[in-house]
């Protein structure tokens, strides 16, 4: 298992159908990067807790709406015309990469705010993404499902 964060979410995210999940999941209103941090800390063995999971939605909360957010809606609007436009298929993959830099700075911030949690010796990786995901308007618990799979391997 990687270390940190960044790494373990790039390995992740690569396995095969956990960025389709991520993506269902993110259409319901879940934060991409709190759950590959939320399935980080559950592989890790660090217990969830209400107090934790707060801390983590407060950390992403602004970076989210007012950096991530913007870049991604931005990236989506160009989508058609960039189909078209080379020019503007050249501008919106600079705005991809910047919006990819934005989430790999809001993991380092999830993950510098959890550096100090006690590892424990069981895994509570179902706690960790049911808690962060809590809030989605209409789960997709299959998607999630899908995720703790791949992650864990079972």
């Amino acid at each position: 298992m990687s270390s940190d964060l960044w790494s373990f979410s790039l390995t992740t995210y690569a396995r095969p159908g956990v960025e389709q999940a991520c993506l269902q999941l993110q259409a319901t209103g879940v934060n991409v990067c709190l759950l590959l941090c939320a399935a980080w800390l559950g592989e890790r063995g660090i217990a969830c807790n209400e107090q934790r999971l707060q801390q983590l939605r407060n950390v992403a909360r602004t970076w989210d709406a007012d950096v991530v957010r913007p870049l991604r809606a931005l990236r989506m609007q160009w989508k058609d015309a960039a189909a078209k436009d080379a020019g503007l298929r050249s501008l919106r993959e600079q705005v991809k990469t910047l919006e990819l830099e934005a989430e790999r700075h809001l993991l380092q911030q999830l993950e510098r705010s959890a550096q100090n949690w006690p590892q424990e010796e069981t895994t509570d990786l179902s706690a960790w993404l049911e808690g962060v995901a809590a809030d989605a308007a209409d789960l997709d618990r299959n998607a999630l499902h899908q995720l703790r799979v791949a992650v864990t391997g079972t």
